[in-house]
């Protein structure tokens, strides 16, 4: 026996229903390209300036990366010369090589801008522990810990870090500093790629797409643990 023509209705309608939609038309569909083809020309050309924020606060100490190339860690030098600055504070972790003879890049990068002028009392060396935490962040976490030790009032700082890691790296100075720390940021200058032409070589395409995750990452998925606690030192 066969389904009822009424009932073979009913199953119509629940499952199916007559709609009208609007498509653009042939000029329509080119003019929504044009602007897509725009944004995205907008997007690429200015996205090394998003990654790679100048904005310092006016701080009197600059916090320097310590892991930075000796290019940048010249710049960085320059920096303080210019800026005013009467402290530098290196941080970093420990070397990605264990027989490197300084073991950790805060102390690295000390010694070094300290052979290149900036005298040694005027540098703060704040080597961060192995950790399987994110570096950068815990980095900012000894930084902390290391002022309130040192009885230091951090108010405000101007952060060096490189390139297009500059925002990702003032973000997360930001959480482990707190909202009463004003973080400033100044990015370093690449030296195997244009800036404004990162999208002509290699390494300017694999930093762009690296520190675009990074930060997505970071903002994402990133949620720190309360200050002090053990797991804002994630895995020591």
């Amino acid at each position: 026996m066969g389904i009822p023509v009424a009932y073979q209705k009913m199953i119509r309608i629940a499952l199916c229903r007559k709609r009208q939609i609007w498509l653009p038309t042939i000029f329509g569909w080119l003019l929504l390209l044009t602007f897509i083809f725009v944004l995205c020309v907008f997007g690429v050309r200015n996205i090394y300036t998003f990654l790679a924020p100048n904005d310092p606060v006016g701080a009197r100490v600059l916090v320097v990366e310590g892991w930075l190339s000796p290019k940048e860690l010249d710049q960085a030098i320059q920096i303080f010369k210019m800026g005013g600055y009467t402290q530098v504070v290196t941080t970093g972790g420990p070397t990605e090589w264990p027989e490197e003879k300084y073991g950790n890049y805060a102390v690295m990068s000390a010694d070094y801008v300290a052979r290149r002028g900036i005298r040694r009392d005027m540098i703060l060396v704040v080597p961060a522990p192995p950790s399987a935490q994110e570096r950068t962040f815990l980095s900012a976490v000894t930084l902390r810990e290391s002022a309130q030790r040192l009885g230091i009032k951090l108010d405000a700082i101007d952060l060096v870090s490189s390139g297009a890691h500059a925002r990702r790296s003032r973000l997360l100075f930001q959480m482990a500093l707190g909202s009463n720390v004003n973080v400033g940021v100044l990015a370093t200058k690449p030296a195997d790629f244009g800036p404004e032409t990162w999208w002509q070589t290699s390494k300017g395409v694999e930093s762009i797409i690296f520190q675009s995750i990074g930060l997505l990452w970071v903002k994402c998925f990133f949620w720190p643990s309360p200050p002090g606690s053990r797991q804002e030192r994630w895995g020591l």
